[in-house]
């Protein structure tokens, strides 16, 4: 599909109709699996060609006419990258084969030794000791902020860092896993642009992969990247590791380099997986955000529950409740509850589940229960678990597709063994 003709449609057609051209390949409605690690050239001339031109590609036409070899482009991760692209409203995207890939791969072409990365709190339990430890043996330091932050506190911390003039990132994970707090990416914005005034430049990236793509798009509000574990609510399926990184052109070329270096794009299969699930993720997420308000409301009045974190029942005047209604538009699929009890009832809760099933990740069409503070936020320090309220109570569930009520049954039945 030409310029003109994706103008008339909007995403969330392009999504289904656009990325891959069935003339180029037999007329096969559905872009095949390119499993080639290498792509031939006609002529010699033609190889030097294709070398300049893929330098300078900017389109997916020029993209697919410049293929050289599977590391550095394919027609499946073009694909891909741009239906992503069309969905986050992003000049351009970039896959890679896991979530971890994008995240790291994404930090370390901005940051390098002396510098600095200023960040919210919690982080995904991956992120958290990337930046923490892994980044720590190359001389990047890290401060960081909560939910309870104001702009003027963030910028105080920053300011008063010996290293403040080499600020380079600000990353957010919005909503955090696994407590849904919330960070306002606008206020964000702002605080950046605070910041530029006493010559502090720094990218803005936001782990959107709670709500993404369909119920946040941070960079309507001002962030430079996104960022997305695709195994979650894009992929959302159970069956694909991937990763993804969307934004502005000239930072995603940036990434694309370093990636190329690292090896770390997504393969042809992966990147094809990918694509196909692109085309579903609006009716998925619908559901399941669907499923997950009434499975929240039940479990609000359940005996067995302590407390039940979910977006929908953020209370109207406060903070996080003007937050969430800025800059999103559902409260998702996501929630996390406090049993009555320790570890003894929440494992006694998660091993008494029929339907759900007890399996870390999320997003997928399968509601899934978990444990973070003995699973994927068992790495962190018991300091930042409790002060993130990551207890031993505490179950994350991620709503899938099933039958709402099949589901409240479920959860009855096992809180009910407690």
């Amino acid at each position: 599909m030409d310029k003109k003709n994706r103008a008339k449609f909007s995403a969330e057609s392009l999504v289904v109709a656009d990325g891959h051209d069935p003339m180029g390949v037999l007329n096969s409605l559905k872009n095949p699996i390119f499993q080639t690690s290498t792509f031939m050239f006609n002529t010699a001339e033609e190889g030097k060609a294709f070398f300049d031109q893929y330098k300078g590609a900017d389109t997916l036409e020029e993209r697919n006419s410049s293929l050289i070899y599977t590391r550095l482009n394919h027609p499946n991760l073009t694909a891909a990258e741009f239906r992503l692209a069309q969905l986050d409203g992003a000049e351009d995207a970039a896959f890679f084969e896991s979530g971890m890939a994008a995240i790291s791969t994404t930090v370390m072409t901005f940051c390098k030794a002396g510098d600095l990365i200023l960040m919210s709190s919690p982080l995904y339990g991956g992120t958290d000791t990337f930046i923490k430890r892994t980044l720590n043996h190359f001389d990047v330091e890290w401060i960081e902020f909560d939910s309870e932050s104001t702009q003027e506190d963030i910028e105080q911390k920053v300011l008063k860092h010996p290293r403040a003039k080499q600020l380079k990132m600000i990353y957010v994970e919005t909503p955090a896993n696994p407590t849904l707090s919330l960070t306002d990416i606008g206020m964000i914005a702002n605080l950046r642009e605070d910041l530029r005034s006493k010559e502090i430049e720094a990218v803005i990236a936001v782990d959107n992969t709670y709500l993404g793509p369909i119920f946040q798009k941070p960079l309507d509000h001002g962030a430079d990247l996104n960022l997305y574990s695709a195994t979650k609510y894009i992929g959302g399926h159970s069956d694909v590791i991937a990763g993804a990184c969307s934004g502005k052109e000239e930072l995603i070329q940036a990434i694309k380099g370093l990636r190329t270096t690292l090896g770390c794009m997504a393969s042809p299969f992966t990147s094809w997986l990918v694509t196909r699930s692109l085309e579903t993720v609006a009716l998925r997420m619908e559901k399941q955000a669907s499923n997950a308000e009434k499975l929240a409301d039940f479990l609000k009045g359940h005996s067995k529950v302590k407390k039940v974190y979910f977006l929908g029942h953020l209370d109207e005047g406060t903070a996080q409740h003007a937050i969430y209604r800025k800059q999103q538009n559902s409260a998702g699929a996501m929630m996390a509850f406090e049993v009555a009890g320790g570890e003894t009832e929440a494992f006694k809760f998660l091993n008494s589940l029929e339907l759900a099933k007890l399996a870390v990740s999320l997003g997928s069409t399968e509601t899934l229960a978990s444990h973070p503070y003995t699973m994927s936020s068992s790495n962190m320090n018991e300091e930042d678990r409790i002060k993130n309220n990551i207890t031993e109570s505490l179950i994350r569930i991620s709503v899938g597709i099933e039958n709402p009520d099949d589901l409240i049954s479920d959860f009855d039945q096992a809180l009910n063994q407690i």
